[in-house]
């Protein structure tokens, strides 16, 4: 009696028989989504998708890395401590394991048509400069380009290791580096949609640290698109270094041809205060956040709360990735229409790709 008055009532047959079907179809039309999508960056079919998927407990990063790397490959240099010779980066070699097929990137341009009424940007700092779980991490950034096939990639510390990955992984992407020593930014410009006219290298004259400003002139759809990329001075003690490369970029972008629309995005180290003290951006150059009102669910690109990679012991959040824009005043313009995060996920190693998150901004095109 005591074991039937404790029992909860159960719901009638009829209403949980239409939960269990609702959630069948839920689960079956999430599972059709993610073989599309995979179908889609491998140029496989749903058959291979489903079966590489379902091994994968229907994790999508797992799936790929099934399909790309042979399962007999090791990760000699995935564990934590880096190799003897890592301050210089040349004895990581990130492809040892990797396959030269570069259909992960390629795959989507083959099955999809593009957009012209479209343009999407990656800017992201992968944190070459944490040895630990390189290869891991590494792999995983081709794997978050491989998913969203931009238009546009800014990376910032990118090591020169990571170069010959890049160019495996992402075969039908046009590189261009900021440097090639030590660490440096790049640029990654899409083959099929992006033509390279020009690039330029702005030095930062006072900087302690390496950094500078890289300027990528191309043509997308016939419209002509100046594209920036910078990591500024890091750390609070250096604001000063970093308010003067900011106005070093600012006085850049107004350079450009009124005609032209300049993109600049990267990590920018940047406090608020800073862009107060400088008396905030000119009025013809936005901050892509703010233009799309600030969402907050992609506010935070430096969050150790959320993002364990740097096991601080501190909690902060800080909007160090940024996006700015001048819209041209005539001709094609592209104005921002969404902005999210992306590696999110930890990997199967236990970390994030990178102690930041990325940005992944779309804009619409207007011819």
């Amino acid at each position: 009696m005591e074991e039937r008055a404790e029992a909860a009532p159960s719901p009638p047959p009829a209403e949980h028989k239409r939960e269990q079907e609702d959630e069948a179809l839920h689960v079956a039309k999430r599972r059709k989504v993610l073989c599309s999508e995979f179908a889609a960056i491998t140029s496989s079919d749903e058959a291979v998708a489903r079966r590489f998927l379902a091994s994968s407990d229907w994790h999508m990063e797992r799936a790929l890395n099934a399909y790309f790397d042979p399962p007999g490959d090791t990760e000699a240099a995935a564990g934590g401590s880096a190799p003897a010779c890592a301050d210089t980066g040349t004895c990581i070699d990130l492809t040892a394991d990797a396959t030269t097929s570069t259909a992960g990137v390629n795959g989507e341009d083959s099955q999809q048509k593009e957009d012209d009424s479209n343009f999407s940007l990656i800017t992201w700092n992968i944190d070459g400069l944490d040895l630990g779980n390189v290869k891991d991490r590494a792999r995983g950034i081709c794997t978050y380009l491989a998913l969203y096939s931009p238009d546009v990639v800014f990376l910032q510390e990118v090591i020169p290791p990571h170069l010959p990955l890049l160019q495996m992984k992402a075969g039908n992407y046009t590189i261009i580096p900021g440097n090639i020593d030590e660490y440096f930014t790049a640029i990654m410009l899409k083959k099929s949609r992006v033509k390279l006219l020009k690039h330029d290298i702005i030095p930062f004259p006072t900087t302690a640290m390496k950094r500078n400003l890289l300027v990528v002139h191309v043509s997308i759809s016939g419209i002509e698109l100046c594209l920036m990329t910078s990591h500024l001075e890091s750390t609070k003690d250096h604001s000063k270094e970093r308010i003067k490369q900011l106005q070093i970029v600012l006085n850049e972008m107004q350079k450009e041809s009124e005609s032209t629309t300049v993109i600049f995005g990267g990590d920018t180290n940047l406090r608020d205060s800073e862009v107060t003290k400088l008396g905030n951006l000119p009025d013809n150059i936005k901050d892509a956040w703010e233009f799309l009102g600030k969402p907050q669910h992609c506010r935070y690109t430096w969050d150790t709360q959320s993002n364990t990679n740097l096991n601080a012991a501190y909690k902060c959040k800080m909007r160090f990735d940024r996006i700015y824009f001048r819209p041209a005043v005539e001709g094609g313009h592209f104005i921002p229409r969404s902005m999210d995060l992306i590696g999110l996920e930890k990997l199967e190693c236990g970390r994030f790709p990178s102690d930041h998150w990325g940005i992944l901004c779309n804009f619409d095109v207007i011819l």
